[in-house]
């Protein structure tokens, strides 16, 4: 059954819909880009280099994010309420949260190296999460690939 055809069954759909596919692509390569920065600096910084912390560099990190929440937020718009009645985008959400904070806790001056390796961890791991529950629109995620 096509993502249409399941619309039909879960509500009103949007005019809007026609752009799902585009929209998806978008964030999910947002997404990446966003994951796949943040690593990069947070190696790097780890390395040493002081890069991570330039302007045109955080400056690229936030449009990546501007665009990674503005899909985000347009799916949530055109796709009908009953495909969230699970709770696994306010699980996404919540993980979302504590990669954006451990992230920020991860660059913040003056950590050291052992706390910093933790918090990119942390970060990559809440990272990992996020794909996880978005990829099976399940709130259990990770744990629920792990456990097949």
């Amino acid at each position: 059954m096509s993502a249409v055809d399941t619309m039909g069954m879960l509500g009103a759909v949007s005019p809007m819909i026609a752009f799902y596919p585009d929209i998806k692509l978008v964030h999910m390569g947002a997404a990446l880009a966003s994951g796949g920065l943040f690593a990069l600096r947070a190696l790097a910084l780890l390395a040493g280099m002081r890069w991570p912390r330039a302007a045109a560099v955080r400056y690229l990190s936030y449009t990546i994010d501007t665009v990674l929440l503005t899909g985000a937020m347009m799916l949530l718009t055109i796709l009908p309420a009953g495909l969230f009645a699970n709770g696994w985008l306010w699980v996404k959400l919540g993980f979302v949260a504590a990669y954006i904070g451990l992230g920020i806790a991860a660059f913040r001056p003056r950590r050291g190296t052992r706390a910093r390796i933790l918090l990119v961890a942390a970060a990559l791991l809440c990272f990992v999460q996020v794909y996880a529950i978005a990829r099976a629109h399940h709130p259990l995620g990770l744990l629920l690939w792990l456990g097949n």
